[in-house]
Order: structure tokens, then C-alpha cells, then sequence
């Protein structure tokens, strides 16, 4: 499988899961909330889930085709990554957000690695 190929699995694939962040909270909220109680029971959570699903949906319509919508890969594995590094700074320092560590700080990782490699691969593919 190419770079391009996989680009676009991984785009519907992170996007599925950025669409489902409120049903993540609900399974597994010491690992994708930040409030205690179900998601609705804070106005910024949802603020972040109505993010987080429209940035899916239109990684997801980006998988089409990802050479025309780079800037907006990189803006996802970039923003990925400095969500990512606050929050492992927050949860290092609250013991009860430690959870984090295991749950959306590695999944943010995972998309900023992924799209980091795969976007200048699959463009040099695509000059070859």
C-alpha cells in the first residue's frame, strides 16, 4: 500500500474518531473528558466535541483526494500536537486527569505522527 492510499484510510479513520469524541467521554471519561459527569454537563465539552466533529467530517471529506487539502492536514497534525503537549502538561499535574496519559495524549500523538510522515511521502509520490 502507498502513502497516498494509506493517507486516505488514515483520514477517515482519525476523522470517524474526532466525529466520536462525545461517545469516547461517555465509555472512557478519565481518559477523553475533563469535567466529571456525562459530556453535556459542561458548556466547554461540547464547544470541543462540535470542534472536534466538524474537523472530522472534513478530514473525512479530505480523504478524497489529500494532495489538495494539505494545509488542512498539517493544521490537524500540528494543533494535534500542541493539544496534545498542554494537555499532558495539565495531566501531570492533576492526579485525576492522569488518565489522559493513556487515552487522548497518545491518540493525538498517533495523528500528528501519522500525518507527519505520510503527507511528504505521499507528495513526492505523487511528483514521481
Amino acid at each position: 500500500m502507498n502513502a497516498y492510499r494509506l493517507l486516505q484510510i488514515l483520514l477517515v479513520a482519525f476523522g470517524v474518531v474526532f466525529c466520536l469524541i462525545w461517545p469516547l467521554a461517555i465509555v472512557w471519561p478519565s481518559g477523553w473528558a475533563w469535567h466529571e459527569g456525562p459530556p453535556m454537563a459542561s458548556q466547554y465539552y461540547m464547544m470541543i466535541v462540535g470542534v472536534y466533529a466538524t474537523l472530522g467530517v472534513f478530514m473525512i471529506l479530505a480523504a478524497r483526494d489529500p494532495l489538495k487539502h494539505v494545509s488542512l492536514i498539517w493544521f490537524v497534525a500540528v494543533s494535534s500536537a500542541v493539544h496534545a503537549a498542554i494537555m499532558a502538561v495539565q495531566s501531570l499535574d492533576d492526579p485525576m486527569h492522569r488518565g489522559h496519559l493513556l487515552g487522548d495524549v497518545p491518540a493525538l500523538l498517533l495523528v500528528t505522527l501519522a500525518f507527519a510522515v505520510l503527507v511528504p511521502r505521499a507528495q513526492r509520490g505523487a511528483t514521481v
